[in-house]
């Protein structure tokens, strides 16, 4: 429990170190930031396949398989559902001054920034599933992933917010309040698998889908926007490969 609830804290704290890096760089390029995102996919790609998708079928025994991709498709389905009941959420925290020029952007940021958080829920929950299977390396190497993908996503939102009007207080509260909601999903996982053991194949699979859903509707188009993609593409290889290898050698 005392390395679940650890792991939890970094995966969550992995996104306050983003925004910390955030404050001191505001003026990150997107090369730079598509390249890390990528290579953040690559490892995030790895460990839902490796980490998840593998080990639902054989938990899944005779029906491991349609287990699996049942599973699959419903964290893809529920991730689906959130992106279409994303609150808009720009009213509860406003900008210092009333400049008209900012509150259009400001909605926009905002709305980015809840969507981050409610999207780490899912994500927060399949790390804390991986620790269910009772592999403990699996589960580091998924939360590592998790983890590592959260700091440029800590690092993105700082510069807009700031741009936006926000202050730098609420500005890094924002950041806190996304890295908590991971840190919360990663309990419920956690304890979701370990109260029954039955969900465990189903559970592994929805957390694999909400990760794939998360690589191929949000980060990968996102490396691909600002004219990076062809370094984010091979950035996301060497993250794939990088936990392959982790993934043999710790196996």
């Amino acid at each position: 429990m005392e390395t679940v609830l650890l792991t939890a804290l970094g995966v969550g704290g992995a996104t306050v170190v983003g925004a910390v890096i955030g404050f001191v760089f505001k003026k990150i390029s997107h090369k730079f930031s598509d390249i890390v995102l990528g290579f953040a996919a690559g490892v995030m790609l790895a460990a839902a396949v490796l980490g998840l998708i593998l080990p639902s079928i054989d938990y899944g025994g005779k029906f491991g398989l349609l287990i699996c991709v049942g599973g699959i498709f419903a964290g893809a389905l529920c991730l689906n559902l959130i992106d279409k009941l994303v609150p808009h959420l720009h009213k509860l925290v406003g900008p210092e001054t009333e400049s008209h020029s900012t509150n259009a952007n400001l909605g926009k940021v905002l709305l980015f920034v809840a969507a981050i958080a409610i999207h780490n829920l899912p994500e927060g929950i399949a790390a804390g599933v991986g620790f269910g299977s009772g592999n403990t390396a699996d589960a580091l190497i998924i939360a590592g992933g998790i983890a590592l993908q959260n700091i440029p996503e800590g690092m993105v939102i700082i510069g807009p917010m700031l741009a936006a009007g926000v202050s730098p207080a609420k500005t890094f509260i924002c950041a806190l309040a996304t890295g908590l909601v991971e840190v919360v999903g990663t309990l419920i996982g956690y304890f979701a698998v370990s109260v029954s053991a039955a969900i465990l194949p189903f559970a592994l699979a929805f957390a694999g889908g909400t990760m794939l859903y998360v690589i191929s509707d949000e980060m990968i188009p996102e490396t691909h926007a600002h004219g990076a993609q062809r370094g984010a593409t091979y950035a996301l290889l060497v993250g794939f490969c990088v936990m392959l290898v982790s993934d043999v050698l710790l196996g």
